[in-house]
């Protein structure tokens, strides 16, 4: 956010976009007032008429416009020193559309805020402004995590140790994965994490998140019109689906004969709200992931893995203290890999990687029958040697057959295999096993 501060110089409007609940606007009030010398905050879900009139009715004469903002809210507005934030944007596309007239006047910086911004509703009628620069906003990693818990030197040992490739200690180890245990339980909503701090209570905590899950299923009720049916079915059979030896999301749950056509709406609407992180079956591990992405096969994430326990345990009443502190001690072996699949892609997606995985069933060669869980590109490929491949294991034994099967069939394509697991650092027939709570590095 300084960062487009320092380089827009009021060139260009910062577009923050996440899930509803994330924090989007408390960090925009924040950065305004550690950054500027006045800022004006409009919340279009309480904004009145007589503020989006000003929208409507007074573009054409931006003094009278600033004028009469600046008399609503009682702020004095100073020239390349207030910034004016249009909080929930979306609930009024045409205060958006006025972005690119309000950047061409120069005289203030912008920042809006918003969920569903690519929902089709929410840009109906309008002409995106090119003046925008889109950021996204996701939930709590655990590098943030440890910040909320005050657990800074901690995170000085796990990043020396990550770049110098060595082990943590025991001590060291057993005291992370303890922290990440909790952040997998809590997530990463900054009103649970903030809840948990306060009161050290999974079950209060849990009440926030089973909040947060109602608020989404209302978002699905009012935004995803025509298809909501479809989409609250693919978002109550996550859990499930995940819950699976084989991750990938089966359309026949959905009823018999469900096709990837019918539901391909209510996957890319759950992705656009960012409620949920989907990963798409790549076909060949190259330098061109992307290119070789087959749409029909998919796992779908929940954005943040505190929801996802809350969602996945008994969502019709309080997950017990029993459950987490069983979750905490890694007792809960039921469902765990599901969890640390799901927190893996919920750290890779907040680090800026798109969601990739391998998979391949062949019936008539066991040699090329293997599933990689996540595959991540080089941030500057070459010709060779450009794929990571990740594979997470919950359990203290496990086997990797798959990983060496693919290791041995693309080696040229392959950057350093990694295996995350709840041990320390080590290497081992060429590929490195890393604790699960560095993901946010890689």
């Amino acid at each position: 956010m300084i960062k487009w501060k320092e380089d827009s110089a009021g060139k260009t409007a910062l577009l923050i976009d996440g899930a509803r609940r994330v924090g989007k606007s408390y960090i925009a009030e924040e950065f305004a007032k550690a950054n500027y010398k006045s800022y004006i905050l409009i919340d279009f879900n309480r904004a009145g008429d007589e503020v989006r009139d000003l929208f409507l009715n007074n573009l054409n004469d931006l003094d009278s416009f600033f004028m009469y903002l600046s008399a609503i809210y009682g702020v004095t507005l100073y020239e390349q020193e207030s910034l004016i934030i249009l909080d929930e944007v979306q609930l009024f596309p045409r205060a958006r559309a006025a972005i690119k007239f309000l950047v061409a006047d120069g005289r203030f910086h912008y920042m809006e805020t918003g969920s569903l911004m690519s929902i089709r509703e929410n840009v109906k009628d309008i002409v995106i402004p090119s003046e925008e620069r889109h950021i996204r906003m996701y939930p709590m990693d655990f590098e943030e995590f440890l910040w909320a818990m005050n657990e800074q030197p901690l995170i000085d040992v796990i990043r020396l140790s990550f770049e110098k490739k060595k082990a943590m200690g025991q001590a060291l180890h057993r005291k992370a994965m303890t922290l990440f245990r909790q952040y997998v339980i809590v997530g990463g909503m900054p009103q649970a994490v903030n809840t948990y701090i306060e009161t050290k209570s999974f079950e209060k905590t849990d009440e926030i998140k089973r909040d947060i899950l109602s608020l989404y299923r209302e978002d699905i009720a009012k935004h995803a019109k025509g298809y909501e049916r479809k989409v609250e079915s693919v978002f109550d059979e996550i859990p499930e689906q995940l819950s699976k030896h084989e991750k990938k999301f089966m359309l026949a749950s959905l009823g018999r004969g469900a096709k990837y056509r019918s539901y391909e709406s209510s996957f890319l609407w759950l992705e656009d709200s960012m409620i949920c992180n989907v990963c798409y079956n790549s076909t060949a591990p190259n330098v061109g992931i992307k290119l070789n992405r087959n749409r029909n096969t998919l796992k779908i994430y929940m954005g943040d893995t505190g929801l996802l326990i809350s969602h996945a345990f008994d969502e019709n009443g309080l997950v017990k203290e029993e459950i987490y502190k069983k979750l905490l001690l890694g007792k809960l072996e039921v469902n765990e890999g599901m969890v640390f699949e799901n927190v893996v892609a919920q750290m890779l997606t907040a680090s800026g990687h798109r969601l990739y995985f391998y998979s391949n069933s062949s019936r008539e060669n066991k040699d090329e029958r293997m599933e990689i869980d996540f595959l991540i590109s080089k941030k500057n490929p070459t010709n060779r040697h450009n794929v990571a491949p990740i594979e997470v294991k919950s359990g203290k034994r496990y086997t990797y057959s798959s990983l060496g099967k693919f290791m041995s069939r693309f080696n040229e394509q392959l950057d350093v295999p990694y295996i995350l697991h709840t041990a320390d650092y080590y290497e081992k027939d060429g590929i490195v096993f890393i604790p699960v709570y560095w993901a946010w590095l890689l």
